[in-house]
């Protein structure tokens, strides 16, 4: 991609994850000329490792945070207009048990204003007896049970929802490269004036330059700062597991409280499998190597067996444990579930925009924010941003991997039995979805490795022959390919 060496943007937006391709396909639709830069691939950090939920954020209610609440409400429901193939309505069930940090008064006072705030946009929520929670979760503890309720969010696919927004600024005349590293700043009389990039997985180094640099790397932020190399503040790490559905029981959503800690956390249904999570600590862990640790998986755990009693699960019943850290945007506070989940957007003084904490809910109104900023440092009249009403791609996919499978009955086969993935997913991929990698594929533009015992590398060798002719791999990139995947499934789902 040297051809766009000594080339000028008018913004060029470091960062792939939700936020940098929200800014991109933003500014994109407003007529800037862009280019974005992901070093590894699209939603492999905290964008990829998420709740997997579209939220109002009811919790923050308790917290006061009126403005984020209704934010993200109006966030729900756009991302529920826009992508409708990407984000599904999901019902919650909240128990109620007696002497529980949130009551029954507190809970329904609380669904009250959440409703009242999303009067409009939201079903309403109503409450439950407890022997109509039990027939809404039978395998929910009964003991002490008094009560509960039912409320409505939204989840989604983080990744997938993450590659829809690279896509959809591509498509608005974007330049969006994955796999390609920025360096450092090119800095002309104290201003950010473009950056030197190279492709990590062949190609040598090249300089872009830009008008604007907008820093959108989350906890790798501070590299693109006047330190370089200095990690961002201390992060909160976020772990899942995923653990065999049937053990559970659980048939829709649950948010629930942590009779450790008090910390509210949901289990959420994902085929086969249920997701419960998530924990919140404070970590200096690098973001690369970030995983859950033995503890974490004994507070998930013993949190789950507090309400499922019959599930007795154990270590050994985890499928896949995986951890996150989220860019807070502010480090001072001793309990990290205090800390606001708002943003913020901070110009440097060589001129570099950085955007910091937020949540997946809210990113297409924090990249309108910024392109505003962006377009106000360009000294041109703001231009309304009309990524609310505009469709994000990708709705045509089932139809277009069905068409594969039609034309080439070898691509029909399943990856893995009882999961839904075929080759023909691995193909469009790589064709239409700007996959590059094993762990493009098999993390992030699937699920597979979340949701298999060895984390896909069973099939790693079969998808890097499905994938090898599309990609020009030779036998030793075939190999160094599987190699490299069995090291991202080596950081990313080890337990320490």
């Amino acid at each position: 991609m040297t051809g766009l060496s000594g080339e000028k943007f008018d913004v060029l937006v470091i960062g792939g994850g939700i936020t940098g391709c929200g800014v991109a396909r933003d500014a994109a639709m407003r007529g800037l000329t862009v280019a974005l830069f992901e070093r590894d691939d699209f939603a492999s950090g905290t964008s990829g490792r998420s709740s997997r939920l579209v939220h109002g954020g009811i919790r923050y209610l308790e917290q006061g945070r009126l403005h984020l609440v209704h934010e993200s409400i109006r966030e729900r429901q756009t991302l529920l207009r826009i992508a409708p193939h990407l984000v599904r309505p999901l019902a919650f069930t909240w128990p109620i048990y007696r002497d529980a940090r949130v009551g029954r008064l507190k809970l329904s006072a609380g669904l009250l204003a959440y409703y009242l705030m999303a009067i409009g946009r939201s079903r309403r929520h109503h409450t439950l007896s407890a022997a109509e929670t039990i027939a809404r979760e039978p395998s929910l503890r009964r003991a002490a049970l008094t009560g509960g309720a039912v409320y409505y969010d939204a989840c989604t696919d983080d990744a997938r929802l993450t590659v829809a927004n690279a896509i959809a600024a591509r498509e608005a005349g974007a330049t969006v490269i994955n796999h390609t590293r920025v360096h450092k700043l090119l800095v002309e009389g104290g201003k950010a004036a473009g950056a030197v990039v190279s492709p990590t997985l062949s190609g040598e180094s090249y300089e872009v330059r830009a008008r604007i640099i907008v820093n959108a790397t989350g906890v790798w932020e501070r590299e693109f700062e006047a330190d370089p190399g200095t990690r961002a503040h201390r992060g909160s790490k976020g772990v899942h597991i995923s653990v065999p559905r049937e053990r559970i029981g659980n048939r829709d959503a649950l948010t629930l409280i942590s009779p450790i800690d008090g910390r509210v956390m949901f289990c959420l249904p994902a085929g086969p499998q249920a997701i419960v999570g998530t924990t919140d600590t404070w970590t200096d862990d690098s973001p690369e190597t970030v995983h859950a640790s033995a503890d974490d998986l004994d507070y998930l755990i013993r949190s789950a067996n507090a309400y499922f009693p019959e599930a007795r699960l154990t270590p050994a019943d985890v499928v896949s444990a995986w951890a996150g850290i989220r860019p807070l945007a502010s480090a001072a506070a001793a309990n990290p579930g205090a800390v606001s989940r708002e943003h913020s957007i901070v110009t440097g003084s060589a001129g570099v925009i950085t955007v910091a904490g937020g949540k997946l809910t809210t990113y297409r109104s924090m990249a309108a924010e910024v392109v505003d900023l962006v377009q106000r440092a360009l000294g041109q009249k703001r231009k309304h941003s009309h990524t609310d009403s505009v469709e994000l791609p990708g709705g045509d996919r089932p139809r277009k991997i069905a068409a594969l499978q039609a034309t080439d009955e070898s691509l029909a086969r399943p990856l893995v039995e009882s999961l839904p993935y075929s080759g023909a997913h691995l193909v469009y991929a790589v064709q239409s979805e700007m996959a590059q990698t094993l762990s493009d594929l098999l993390i992030r533009r699937t699920h597979l490795a979340f949701e298999t015992r060895d984390h896909g590398l069973s099939v790693a060798s079969r998808a890097a022959e499905i994938v090898g002719p599309l990609l020009s791999w030779t036998e030793e990139t075939k190999a160094a390919r599987i190699r490299e995947y069995s090291k991202d499934v080596g950081r990313m789902f080890a337990i320490s």
